[in-house]
């Protein structure tokens, strides 16, 4: 559903800051950078930049290595915590680094995600009194499409000194509101491994 419903009531773009997730290890690609890796001759991570740029007022890449070929694609953050210790790492840099107040969380390896999708991020937490909506499929969230207060900074920092990492764990421990998606199961696809590029 677009948002011109909302009118002049609607969450601002200007307020809202966009991080794309791109510092994983990348295993399950012998370690090549996800979002680098090519699709039909682009990366990854452009196909994510072309829709998220258009609905935030500012867009993060958080990376720990590569930068100098990420920063073609935006305004680099480096992960805070050292040896690959998942997506709670980039989001909190990026939650340090935001004076806004609302954080988007996207993956680079997604190269299908839409406006739609992040069109009903923006509404469910227009309508909600929650300070996290994310992506649900009808069995599953999917905890690395969502938005986010960003006044939970202080919350996810005592959740990371606890030596928790685990995002959606992150995510069901505070106020949040599951988005449906189930209609759209393309939106998740993400390419883990060489074999995830066949099935495209």
């Amino acid at each position: 559903m677009p948002l011109q419903w909302l009118n002049n009531k609607m969450i601002d773009k200007k307020n809202i800051t966009g991080v794309i997730l791109s510092g994983g290890r990348s295993s399950r690609m012998q370690g090549e950078d996800k979002g680098l890796i090519l699709l039909n001759d682009k990366a990854l991570i452009s196909y994510v930049v072309d829709v998220v740029e258009a609905k935030v007022g500012r867009l993060l890449i958080s990376v720990n290595r590569n930068i100098e070929s990420y920063q073609q694609y935006g305004e680099v953050i480096k992960d805070e915590l050292a040896d690959f210790q998942g997506p709670l790492s980039g989001i909190s840099k990026a939650l340090n680094e935001t004076t806004n107040p609302y954080l988007l969380i996207v993956p680079c390896d997604s190269p299908f995600i839409s406006e739609v999708l992040i069109d009903e991020l923006i509404r469910s937490m227009y309508e909600n009194e929650v300070d996290i909506c994310v992506a649900d499929d009808g069995a599953f969230i999917h905890p690395t499409f969502a938005l986010i207060k960003t006044t939970l900074k202080d919350n996810l920092l005592a959740f990371l000194d606890s030596g928790e990492r685990k995002l959606g764990l992150w995510i069901e421990q505070n106020n949040f509101e599951k988005v449906d998606f189930s209609d759209q199961p393309k939106l998740f696809i993400n390419l883990n491994n060489p074999q995830d590029f066949d099935k495209i």
